[in-house]
């Protein structure tokens, strides 16, 4: 891709002037612990501004901004989770999860009260290495997915701002973090993308991907991943990340976000500047970023330019100590790294999200005060607050004492609803297209296209019965494994035979399996290189259509076309002929 030559050094490129909103510290004595708001009856219909006819998303959003309260203002700028798989009928047990998060009983409930703007679907799995900050999960199956998104847009349609529709989000990066698996069909990992090494396989794939979601009222996805993986393999990126040459990464982003949006779903690049070259995980702690600015601009921003270029609608900002730039002060509250960087010299003008706010590194501050040195900092989203009614009412307060000027927070909403009214424009697939046959052909070729070999001869088949096993107790990619290499027509015995084992996420060195004839990573694929296993393989993901991709290669059916995206010690990136070096 042409275009990727001037992402490669950032510093000078794009460079764009605009007038900085004045930003005015916190006072010391901020409230730390408000009381709940009181219910809030939202304002009638009537009260919305009506644009002229043939006005732009830009033009009707301005004019909605410029009509709403304070309290309308504050609600479009905040996206927490809620506790429940309906937005009006909950547990009993959900229930008391949403009185201790807001005071309220229900989602919809929430969305009144508080005037919301959006909401994430939240949900994790064993393997989910962001589950820290999962505090519950409302994703089950497509179709109560579907009976939710309805039931929050009822909701959000009473509100004063409710002629735009409420953003609904969730983080469906695929791979190990996948909030909504069950019904849909579900693509490898982004570093299996990687290894494919086709972006319009990805595109294809994330194209079908974003109809489903779109089809299920989900209207922004908190994918794909644009961070570059360092030389320490970050775990807490991983397999999320597409890879670690940035060039590469480049093409698998924008094929991932034009696959989206081409479905009418916002993706989201994720986590501002940079969260693949340091080893440390920002939902505990605040991982340092130590590279040179030069360093930066080689090695972590051209995916996110990327990305920009090829339209992406959000960015999200990463808890990182970004030490060229802001030393000691998290991205996500640094003005330098996304009012100077991200929309000074990249010159990206969609919405900013947060990464999570209920995670460590944004808990140094009350949740008021927090949320208040988030937007001042460039923020237009705050994702997951802390504490709720604290977050909402310190951004009152400030807004009212003069710490948050009223022209950043209506600029902010004003790009919210920007991207609320792009949105309303699409036109949502119907039921039918979630798990089509189409869509799940568009996965599988990716799937297949990801199988890389990286020890034994290429394109050799299992001789006799086959045994699978599996560490961890990963019972459910061992059983669609088991299915797939008899239907592939391999003999698949309990006992004896020949010995394939599985690894993934999270599994250590003593989870190989001595003497098996061949090792599979279902992760990043590091681990093989303690393996003595004779034939090494990676899918670097476990989902059903990586299995059946495996399979294929195992039965000499298919050859293991993939190229590891990243090095691993001692192994070729591929050990095929046709893919080596």
């Amino acid at each position: 891709m042409p275009q990727l030559a001037g992402a490669v050094l950032i510093a000078g490129v794009r460079l764009r002037t605009r007038a900085l909103l004045a930003v005015l510290l916190l006072a010391a004595g901020c409230q730390s612990s408000p009381p709940a708001p009181a219910p809030i009856t939202p304002a009638p219909a009537t009260a919305r501004p009506t644009p002229p006819a043939g006005a732009s998303a830009a033009q009707r959003a301005a004019a909605l901004a410029g009509a709403l309260s304070d309290e309308d203002l504050v609600g479009q700028v905040l996206m927490p989770y809620a506790y429940g798989s309906s937005a009006t009928d909950v547990t009993p047990g959900n229930k008391a999860g949403n009185q201790q998060l807001a005071g309220v009983d229900t989602p919809a409930e929430m969305v009144a009260r508080y005037r919301l703007g959006g909401l994430i679907l939240v949900g994790f799995s064993a393997d989910d290495p962001t589950s820290q900050n999962q505090g519950t999960t409302n994703v089950d199956n497509a179709k109560q997915v579907r009976e939710l998104t309805t039931g929050l847009q009822a909701a959000h349609a009473k509100l004063a701002a409710g002629s735009a529709p409420m953003l609904i989000g969730t983080d469906q990066e695929y791979g190990v973090v996948t909030r909504i698996k069950t019904g849909v069909t579900t693509l490898p990992s982004a570093m299996g993308a990687g290894a494919a090494g086709d972006p319009r396989l990805t595109e294809a794939a994330w194209r079908a991907a974003g109809g489903e979601l779109a089809a299920l009222g989900v209207n922004v996805d908190f994918a794909p991943v644009a961070d570059v993986l360092g030389n320490a393999g970050s775990t807490v990126i991983g397999s999320r990340s597409f890879g670690s040459d940035p060039a590469q990464v480049s093409t698998q982003v924008a094929g991932a976000v034009r696959g989206l949006q081409a479905s009418g779903v916002a993706a989201t690049l994720k986590h501002f500047p940079g969260h693949g070259h340091t080893s440390g995980d920002s939902h505990s702690a605040l991982p340092g970023l130590a590279q040179s600015r030069a360093s930066l601009d080689r090695g972590d921003l051209p995916p996110f330019v990327a990305g920009i270029d090829a339209g992406a609608k959000l960015v999200m900002s990463g808890h990182l100590d970004v030490k060229a730039i802001d030393p000691g002060t998290p991205a996500t509250f640094s003005r330098k790294v996304l009012t100077d960087l991200l929309r000074g010299q990249l010159g990206f003008k969609g919405v900013i999200v947060t990464d999570g706010m209920n995670m460590a590194p944004a808990k140094r501050w009350p949740a008021g005060e927090a949320a208040v040195r988030a937007l001042n900092a460039g923020n237009d989203i705050l994702l997951m607050p802390d504490k709720l009614p604290e977050a909402y009412n310190g951004l009152l307060s400030g807004l009212r004492g003069g710490d948050l000027p009223r022209a950043r927070l209506v600029e902010a909403v004003t790009r919210v609803l920007t991207l609320k009214f792009e949105l309303a424009a699409e036109t949502a697939p119907g039921m039918s297209t979630v798990g089509s046959t189409a869509n799940r052909e568009a996965a599988a070729r990716l799937a297949a296209a990801a199988v890389t070999q990286l020890r034994g001869a290429c394109g050799s088949a299992l001789r006799g019965p086959v045994q699978v096993t599996a560490a961890g107790g990963r019972d459910t990619a061992r059983g669609w494994l088991v299915d797939a290499l008899r239907a592939a027509g391999v003999q698949v015995v309990t006992s004896g035979g020949t010995v394939v084992h599985l690894v993934g996420y999270g599994d250590g060195q003593g989870d190989l399996r001595e003497g098996a004839a061949v090792t599979v990573a279902m992760d990043t694929p590091y681990l093989l290189a303690k393996s003595d296993s004779p034939v090494l393989l990676a899918t670097y993901s476990s989902s059903q259509v990586s299995m059946a991709g495996l399979a294929a290669v195992l039965a000499g059916k298919a050859q293991a076309k993939g190229r590891s995206p990243v090095p691993v010690s001692g192994l070729p990136r591929s050990s095929c002929a046709a893919q080596s070096g």
